[in-house]
């Protein structure tokens, strides 16, 4: 199984993910229209990316320029850029995927939403947000934001 995921790197919040049995273009395009969704209209967007050939096929990039996302690609062997990503999925790996054996690809999907839905966005605490999450992080700017 297979999880595309979009994160802020601001809130260190999941804001689009999507599962599949292949790593394909249309699976990087579900997690990229759910973060679309959440994120509803903005300015500007820059999204990182590794160089799979999904991140830089014709159908991705059109989606992004439809609404107005900005595509970002390091070089061949810069690790450092998808370190976010890399810690996510490290994460994800040592809470969950390590602690069960999943039956069905069904319900392995069920556990990755709980999971990134309900405890990794709501309460799974950051260093990086000074050990809040980040929905209680983006809570909290957005407080911060309305009293300028």
């Amino acid at each position: 199984m297979f999880l595309a995921t979009v994160i802020d790197l601001y809130s260190r919040k999941i804001i689009g993910w999507a599962t599949g049995h292949r790593q394909t273009t249309p699976l990087i395009i579900k997690a990229l229209k759910m973060a679309i969704t959440r994120l509803g209209k903005s300015d500007k967007v820059i999204l990182h990316s590794d160089q799979g050939s999904q991140y830089s096929s014709y159908d991705y990039k059109k989606v992004a320029k439809e609404h107005n996302i900005t595509l970002s690609m390091s070089r061949r062997g810069n690790c450092y850029d998808n370190a976010v990503a890399e810690s996510f999925f490290k994460t994800l790996k040592k809470e969950l995927v390590r602690k069960q054996i999943f039956i069905t690809r069904e319900i392995a999907a069920s556990k990755i939403f709980e999971y990134i839905e309900m405890f990794y966005n709501s309460k799974r605490r950051h260093s990086y947000l000074d050990y809040i999450s980040p929905n209680e992080f983006e809570k909290r700017y957005n407080l911060e934001s309305l009293k300028k």
